[in-house]
């Protein structure tokens, strides 16, 4: 995992990533996927956002961050959570002990490991009875905004290969990773952005440029351009569908 794509990100990152859907939680507390027992490890935790949902509902979570701005910011949100715990290690190396947890969750994180690698060590921190749930908010690419948005992506972005980094969405796509069969869960995820939050959501991406960088200035000014074309009352509908891949390694 090449922790560095998100440096100087955690501010943007946390103002404009999108929550995971209450019906999503749950579907998985209803399935048995997340119990109230349950230790887990969360991986690629990023600024805690889907850490700080499953939290109330597990005994116990490790936030597992490698980026230290990330981290951080994630740190002063986990002030009012007693159970979770955050550790500065990487999907590949957790630093957590052997069959020490019931589940392993990520959310919008998975297409920066190195699956071989992760799958490991999912292995050896796992019980022998524990899932891993990989969960991304993927952009409705139906969507005029969302169009309209990639577009502005493709001319300014060198690196930006669609959503989640061009990852395959398709079961297909995951059955190298997973033992067996596995599960695919599908749910809307509609937000709502203001011109702030949507400016936030674009430069929180991995290949958008930063302050400083060549074309930062006309990348915000076109993403705004596309604000001001769709929103309505002040804000823009922005859809995601929420997918989660659900099985053992």
């Amino acid at each position: 995992m090449n922790e560095k794509k998100f440096d100087a990100k955690g501010s943007v990152y946390e103002k404009g990533r999108p929550a995971y859907p209450e019906k999503m939680f749950e579907c998985l507390l209803m399935n048995k996927v997340i119990t109230p027992n349950a230790v887990v490890a969360d991986v690629g935790s990023g600024t805690g956002i889907f850490t700080a949902q499953i939290a109330p509902l597990v005994s116990q979570v490790f936030a597992i961050e490698p980026n230290a701005d990330m981290r951080e910011k994630a740190e002063l949100c986990f002030g009012e959570f007693s159970n979770i715990t955050s550790v500065n290690g990487s999907a590949e190396s957790t630093t957590l002990n052997h069959n020490s947890v019931d589940l392993i969750t990520v959310a919008q994180a998975f297409h920066w490991f190195d699956r071989g690698l992760f799958k490991r060590e999912c292995k050896r921190i796992l019980t022998d009875i524990g899932k891993v749930l990989l969960v991304w908010n993927d952009r409705n690419t139906t969507a005029p905004i969302i169009q309209d948005n990639f577009a502005v992506n493709e001319k300014y972005c060198p690196n930006f290969k669609g959503s989640s980094n061009g990852i395959d969405f398709s079961k297909d796509g995951f059955r190298d990773f997973f033992k067996g069969e596995f599960d695919l869960l599908e749910f809307e995820n509609n937000f709502v952005y203001d011109k702030e939050a949507f400016v936030s959501r674009n430069l929180s991406s991995s290949y958008a440029p930063k302050t400083g960088d060549t074309y930062y200035d006309d990348y915000v000014k076109a993403i705004i351009e596309v604000f001001d074309k769709r929103s309505i009352n002040g804000v823009v509908d922005y859809p995601y569908i929420t997918r989660c891949y659900i099985g053992k390694v």
